[in-house]
């Protein structure tokens, strides 16, 4: 009888453990989608509903496991080990070497096989839960409360320890190396039910011995496999609660990419954050007070120091590591001039939009340096409201510039930016400026009350812009230009971006799939 009461408990230990593993996977492979494929709303998405099918099926096939249940869940959690841990590192491989399209492929299948596996488990435990003496309603009621409160650890230890600890691919074998401990466990448990339980275990060794190999140099190999990725050799990485942050260098050009996407190159910056920063500056009645959103690696910091005339920058950049690189790393403080050094800046770690929201106060410049809406929570910083926001926090005779994508690779992105600004009633005017490292590259400029760019009078030293050149930025060619035409020569109607209806987040995913 206490025989019997030990091994269900540990049933329901192990139940609970693996539920852990189960959901660390699930939010695992929406993260990796989501890094290497982009918009994670869509790959959270896909990644879920296929875990949960694969799940259904694993439930039906689990009515097929008549022999000796708990050798079968020993190897179906072998198998998680081996799938599940490996999944990332191969991911990194399928995107470095293959074919585009390969990649989501592989992620979409191995999400759908550790699936079935994860629903194979729990009716398998509920059965020998109930064939040691368990009534079926006690057995499935602990066996599935055990299920749902691992699934609000793993996801909790997901987002706040492990992903920011450890990455996506040590994430992986660490957590499949649980699966595997478990398995071990319970068969040593169970070991006077299961013949040639040493072999068995010996085999779970060897799995276990893998997975090591892959915590302690799985990264480091992977690494190769991201470095293909990038068209530089990669001498910075890390991933921090918020972003995957590289810094590439090659022939002295250091690039800094932001997951995956290039934020700047130190041979032509100067141009993009010149453009950003000076004309506002300029076009302001009083210039003591600035707001800079986003501008964490400390490049239009550098530029706004040029004014004496400024009493404070505050700084709003959500993720504290990037400021944190900015200020320490050797490369980016010589290209930002020590940019935080300045007695001048105030940082705050906060979200733009929480910033605006829950902040007092008005500015006599406002700068938004955010990078592109390519997901769901950058998309929520082009929106009417968070501009309304910007438009209340702007100081009379004050201005604001927008980075706001490229005009030619996102033309429907950039002039659906440019009226959802307008939308709140601010003046706008458009301005777009070629950058090598990025291309024909779009601004919006705004102010409360209406504009002429003749009043602009540079003050400072420049390496790129003149008054003659920023009035040359407002032309378009008629192929970029406001009005836009589909392929069968119709009008495309630009409309406002909100937080209910946030259209640029699909439209900027398909403009720049083809680049």
């Amino acid at each position: 009888m206490q025989d019997g009461i030990r091994k269900t408990n540990a049933i329901y230990w192990a139940s609970g453990i693996v539920s852990i593993c189960g959901i660390i996977f699930e939010v695992l492979f929406g993260a990796a989608g989501s890094y290497i494929l982009g918009d994670g709303v869509k790959q959270y998405t896909l990644t879920i509903s296929l875990f949960l099918t694969g799940m259904g099926i694993g439930a039906v096939v689990s009515e097929k496991v008549t022999r000796n249940l708990i050798l079968s869940f020993v190897w179906i959690e072998f198998l998680i080990a081996i799938i599940g841990g490996f999944s990332t590192f191969l991911l990194f491989g399928v995107t470095a070497y293959l074919s585009s399209g390969t990649d989501a492929f592989f992620l979409y299948t191995i999400t759908l096989i550790v699936g079935a596996l994860t629903g194979v488990e729990l009716p398998i435990l509920i059965r020998k839960a109930n064939e040691i003496g368990e009534t079926l309603n006690r057995s499935a009621a602990r066996v599935l409360f055990s299920d749902y409160a691992g699934g609000l650890i793993g996801g909790l230890l997901f987002v706040y320890i492990l992903r920011p600890q450890l990455g996506l691919v040590k994430t992986a074998f660490v957590v499949a190396l649980i699966n595997a401990c478990v398995a071990i466990w319970l068969l040593n448990y169970f070991k006077t039910e299961i013949k040639y339980a040493k072999v068995h275990g010996i085999a779970g060794i060897g799995i276990i011995i893998i997975l090591l190999g892959g915590v302690f140099f799985g990264e480091e190999m992977a690494f190769r496999f991201e470095q293909k990725l990038y068209r530089d050799p990669i001498v910075y990485s890390e991933q921090t609660s918020y972003q995957q942050m590289i810094i590439t260098k090659e022939q002295g050009d250091m690039r800094l990419f932001l997951d995956g996407q290039l934020q700047f190159s130190s041979s032509d910056e100067y141009r993009y954050h010149e453009t950003l920063v000076h004309p506002p500056v300029m076009l302001a009645k009083e210039k003591s007070k600035i707001l800079l959103l986003g501008g964490g690696d400390g490049l239009a910091i550098r530029e706004l120091r040029k004014y004496r005339e400024i009493e404070s920058i505050t700084v709003v950049d959500l993720d504290p590591k990037m400021i944190e690189l900015a200020s320490t790393y050797h490369d980016l403080l010589k290209l930002n001039d020590h940019a935080f050094e300045d007695s001048r800046v105030q940082v705050i770690n906060e979200d733009a939009f929480h910033y605006l929201k829950n902040n007092p106060g008005l500015f006599d410049v406002i700068i938004v340096d955010l990078p592109d809406p390519n997901n769901e929570t950058l998309n929520k910083l082009y929106t009417l409201e968070f501009y309304q926001l910007i438009r209340n926090h702007l100081s009379p005779g004050g201005s604001v510039m927008v980075q706001a994508t490229s005009p030619t690779f996102a033309t429907e992105v950039y002039w659906g930016i440019n009226k959802t600004i307008s939308s709140t009633g601010l003046h706008v005017v458009n301005l777009h400026v070629d950058i090598p490292s990025f291309g024909d590259w779009g601004f919006i400029l705004a102010k409360r009350e209406s504009f002429d760019l003749e009043d602009i009078e540079l003050a400072v030293e420049t390496k790129f812009l003149t008054e003659d050149l920023i009035k040359g930025m407002t032309l378009f060619g008629k192929d970029i230009d406001q009005e836009i035409f589909d392929q069968n020569g119709k009008p495309v109607k630009i409309e406002v971006n909100t937080l209910i209806h946030p259209i640029l987040l699909e439209k900027y995913t398909k403009a720049w799939q083809q680049y």
